[in-house]
Order: C-alpha cells, then structure tokens, then sequence
C-alpha cells in the first residue's frame, strides 16, 4: 500500500510547478524548499507524477516538471446535466450533502417551482443561529491562522497578492464557464496579454475580477458587509459585461430569471431593497469570520440583489472577513462546477445549505494548503514597508502621474511629515527601489492606468 505524504507539501510542490511558467528542475525547487532533503524531493515529484498531478519531460539534469496538461475529461458535466468525470467524488460529501446533490440533479420537471422565501433570511439569527458547527469553525480557524493577527487588516492578503489575484480571478471565473487555462489568466493578469481565439468577454471577466480584488485587499481597512463595499464590488466585477450599463452597482428593479432551476427571485424593488440591507445587517453581526464568509455565499445569491454577477460578488465577497483579519483568503481553486452549482441550487429550491457547506469547507482547505505554504516561504515582511504602506503608494503613484523623474531629491520633499525623520533616508530608498522595478504587470497595486505609466517611461523614466 503506497505510503501517506503529507497533503501540504505535496500541495506546496503543485503551486510551485505552476508558478514556474517553462518547466521547474529539481534544483530550482531545491532553492524553494531549502528544509526538504533532494532525495525526499525526488519521491515526492514521482509521486505526484504517477498520480497525475504533474508531468515530467527530460531525463537527468535536464528533467523538467510542468503541470498535467488539459483534458477534456475534466468537464465537468455534458448536455445531459450528467458528471461523467466523476470529479465530485474528490470532495468528501456529508450524508446530506450526498442527498441534495442527487436532488439537484434530478431533471427540471420533476422537482417543485419555489419563490423566494423571506423567512429564509429572517429566521437567521446572527451568533444564534449557525450554517457552519462549531466543530468546523474551530477547524477552519485552525488552518487559516496566520502570525499576521496583529497586524493591519490585508496584512496576509497583500503577502500573497500575486498568486492569489492569478487563483481566485482564474478559479471564480472558470466557475462562471470562463475558458481562459490558470497560464492564460496568469499572463492577462500580470503582463495583459490577451489569449489567442478567446472571446474578450472571458478576458474582461477577468480583469474585473483583478480589479475588484485590488480593491478588498487595498481597502482592507474600509471594507465591510455595507452597500458601499457590496455595491461598487458588483459595479467592478460588472464592468462592460451588462446590457445595461447603468446597472453596475446598482439593486435591480426587474424581474430576472435563473436557467438551470425552478427558482424565481423576488422580483418587487422594494423588497430587494428591504432584504438587502438586511442581509447586510445579519452578515456584519455575526462574529465569527467563517460564519460571515459562508452566510453572504448562502444569502446574496439567494436573493439575487443585481440584475447578474451575484454568485461571484458573494465569492469575492465571502473574503472580506478573511482579509479584514489576516485569515488565509478563499481562492476556490480546483472546486468542480458541478458540485457548487449543485450546493447552490439547493439553497436556491430546498432553502438547504449541507452541500454548499461541504463545498466551502473542502474549498477553504485547499486555499490554506496553497497559501499558509507560500506565505511560510516568503521572507519577513519589511517592517519600514508596512509601516509606510499608504506613504509608498502616494509617493510612486505622484511621480508617475506627474512624470516627474526618479530621482532622491524629487522623492524627498515628497515623502511629507507622515515619514519620520529617522526613516526618512531608508523611506526614500525604498520608493527609489520601487520606482525602478515597476513595469505593466506590478502597476496596479500603486493605483496606476497603463496609460499614465506608458506616458511616465514615454518620457525617458525608467
């Protein structure tokens, strides 16, 4: 019987491979995982070999390891509304969670036309009433801890930044029917390249995605379950991918429809409005971070508050207690289609959340191996940085604005009071640093258009 490696490390191995872009030898992931003796590296890539999880090519020094390439067995369902892959049998299901996933897939007719149900939201009772057991919130916290606690809020998120904003804009996206592979987001997000022969829907899709995450982890000290967060995260995530332009952000004050189920949304204004604010009200009440971030996947889908974009705006917004405090994010990385359409189907129809719970459990899970890993790899965070977060930001983006050149007497003035006097030398170090290592792709965390950075090195700057 082959013998059990730990989840984690083999988990850590995957991320790494697939951050490599070309093809990563046992060296370069020598260097990564300096702890991990070369002869337990090797096992562990052959492992992952012959289960599948990646490819090698070359033999010797010139072994390279990539990940599997696309299948088109890992579709998740054909035109029947069958799951030939049988990929949901990766997740581990209650006996509940198995019941609601054979009642979803019953076919249409068979299954009882429903309205939205008010005493669905109403009966919840925040820090009363609980989707998540007790049991299962001591576990999440367990794994999504990190040391960043008593830092500022965003703290963890910001540390993983760049993977997260390729995985949750990949995964969120793909569980809209978005085609882009994880190295075509990578490239889009990071470099805007856009992939050849794919609609520039599923390209915009994405990049609001990005947008909208920038906006969570950048405001991680604004942010919360109120109608400035949730409204302008719909209007970033809708962003020219709405008939009606007007309605990014915006509550809906039309019927709508949902193919797929025998679900009607409500449809009278006022009533979105009334449960809306509700919903909001309930969600920052609750006290526990899991309980927050499951309650908004249940309930903001199920009232359906715009017009479209509500399932990903409760994903991205099932986040916002995990940033606010520094808890591992939710990617949803590797969550099959068909077992969260499922779960949320049965929210929707049988007002039932066992197998959505069992979904975002599993899914969480995954997010930590990935990201408590990466971040355990990562060096300490520069104290003079965290300190000068807000300063750094200003500072870069007013030079590049105002195309000004980079140079130690145009950032001095420019650092203001909030920079102490004993910091000041090092503080204009580090925006010189920063200045010289921007390019297209780490821009957007100085909150800057590509328009104003082309025009800043169109001006000799480097």
């Amino acid at each position: 019987m082959p013998k059990t490696l730990p989840a984690a490390e083999l988990d850590a191995l995957v991320a790494a491979i697939e951050d490599g872009g070309h093809g990563v030898s046992v060296d370069m992931l020598g260097r990564r995982f300096p702890n991990l003796p070369r002869r337990t590296l090797q096992r562990r890539l052959a492992r992952l070999v012959r289960d599948g999880r990646l490819r090698a090519e070359g033999k010797g020094p010139a072994r390279r390891y990539h990940p599997p390439l696309p299948s088109s067995a890992l579709d998740i369902r054909d035109s029947s509304g069958t799951n030939p892959s049988g990929i949901d049998d990766d997740i581990p299901l209650s006996p509940e969670g198995s019941e609601l996933r054979t009642l979803m897939r019953r076919p249409l007719f068979q299954r009882t036309p429903v309205g939205y149900q008010r005493k669905f939201l109403d009966d919840y009772q925040p820090n009363h009433s609980f989707y998540l057991a007790r049991d299962l919130r001591a576990h999440l916290h367990e794994l999504g801890r990190s040391q960043a606690d008593l830092q500022p809020a965003g703290t963890y998120a910001r540390q993983v930044m760049d993977r997260l904003l390729v995985d949750l804009s990949w995964s969120s996206s793909r569980l809209e029917g978005n085609t882009y592979s994880r190295l075509d987001t990578q490239n889009l997000v990071e470099f805007g390249r856009y992939a050849a022969g794919k609609d520039r829907l599923e390209a915009q899709m994405i990049l609001n995605h990005k947008a909208a995450i920038e906006m969570l982890v950048g405001q991680a000290d604004l942010i919360g379950f109120n109608r400035y967060t949730l409204q302008n995260l719909h209007a970033l995530l809708a962003e020219n991918l709405l008939t009606d332009t007007g309605a990014g952000g915006r509550l809906r004050g039309i019927d709508i429809g949902i193919t797929g189920t025998v679900y009607h949304p409500v449809a009278i204004p006022q009533q979105i409005v009334d449960g809306f604010d509700t919903l909001l009200a309930k969600a920052t009440a609750i006290e526990d971070a899991f309980e927050q971030a499951f309650f908004v996947m249940v309930q903001l889908p199920y009232l359906q508050p715009f017009v479209d974009v509500n399932k990903r705006v409760s994903r991205l917004a099932a986040n916002i207690p995990l940033i606010k405090q520094n808890l591992a994010p939710l990617s949803f990385v590797d969550v099959p289609k068909a077992a969260y359409v499922d779960g949320t189907l049965a929210v929707y129809e049988l007002n039932r959340v066992e197998l959505l719970r069992d979904v975002f459990a599993w899914a969480y899970e995954r997010s930590c191996r990935r990201y408590t890993l990466i971040k355990q790899a990562l060096p300490e965070p520069d104290p003079l940085r965290l300190r000068y977060r807000d300063e750094l930001l200003r500072v870069v983006g007013r030079v590049v604005r105002d195309g000004l050149a980079a140079t130690a007497e145009v950032i001095q003035p420019l650092a203001g009071d909030n920079v102490a006097a004993e910091d000041r030398e090092a503080f204009v170090a580090m925006a010189l640093n920063e200045l010289l290592q921007l390019h297209e792709g780490n821009i957007a965390r100085y909150q800057l258009r590509p328009s104003e950075f082309a025009a800043w090195k169109a001006g000799g700057h480097p």
